[in-house]
């Protein structure tokens, strides 16, 4: 059943995932070297981990992040009850769709280790960033409920159905994969070492620009810093209106010859 259920995971994932099919004597609650080696190879900083034996049936090692290639968390889980894709006769979602992520369940606010198990299945499905998305897009959904001490992972297609207005109708179809999982052993970082794994390296920090600020709509203003202008200088707009006669301009010129005096108009006769 792991097999199967690792084999699915890996075509939800698609194609930003890697799958190893052969069989190694793996424990990773005790050696984790081997998980350490594959993830250096691969380059993948998350892994799921199937195995089954007696003592702890149909075993599911979901998550664990890698912080510098050694591992951060690690939550095993236990399947009890499991339905594939095909056993869902329903149309399915494109590969390497973007899902829709929903929460259900007190126990992912207020236990740790249930947190932590979010956080894990968020950085597992959330696919890559991306700046836009369209309505048709919105396609597929993972829905994780805890409750009664089992996490249920269930999967729907989205279908946008006519509602007489610009808004669709919205309908859920499941489609499958779906899980019953019950938390057995856990395997948590300290939280000093979770705090520096989330540290962000300066040089991917963003530079922050000097003189310019965005309002609440998003708007950018920019400050301009300039010296102190002469405003009896400023070119401002001609008009006729404004012109000066050249007799105006001979007096003004003849006042400014005589010491300052302007001389009387004399009347038109």
């Amino acid at each position: 059943m792991t097999h199967v259920v690792c084999v699915l995971q890996y075509a939800v994932k698609k194609p930003f995932a890697v799958l190893y099919k052969k069989k190694n004597i793996t424990r990773p609650f005790e050696d984790q070297t081997s998980l350490e080696f594959f993830s250096k190879k691969s380059d993948c900083s998350l892994f799921l981990f199937g195995s089954h034996n007696k003592k702890r049936p149909n075993n599911l090692i979901i998550g664990s992040r890698m912080f510098d290639y050694h591992v951060l968390d690690m939550i095993e889980l236990g399947v009890e009850k499991f339905v594939s894709l095909k056993d869902v006769k329903n149309s399915k979602c494109p590969e390497g769709t973007k899902p829709m992520l929903i929460f259900a369940g007190d126990m992912f606010d207020v236990n740790e280790e249930y947190r932590r198990l979010k956080s894990l299945l968020i950085d597992f499905f959330r696919g890559p960033t991306v700046p836009s998305i369209r309505l048709a897009g919105l396609e597929y959904v993972l829905h994780f409920t805890a409750v009664d001490g089992k996490i249920y992972m269930r999967s729907y297609k989205v279908l946008l159905k006519k509602s007489g207005c610009k808004i669709p109708r919205i309908e859920l179809e499941e489609m499958g994969p779906s899980l019953d999982l019950v938390m057995r052993r856990t395997h948590l970082a300290s939280d000093d070492l979770y705090k520096l794994s989330l540290k962000q390296p300066k040089a991917l920090k963003p530079k922050k620009k000097k003189n310019i600020s965005h309002d609440v709509f998003g708007t950018t203003y920019g400050r301009i810093h300039m010296q102190k202008q002469d405003l009896s200088k400023l070119q401002t707009r001609k008009m006729k209106g404004l012109k000066k006669r050249p007799a105006e301009k001979l007096a003004e010129d003849d006042g400014a010859e005589d010491g300052g005096a302007t001389p009387k108009k004399s009347k038109p006769a």
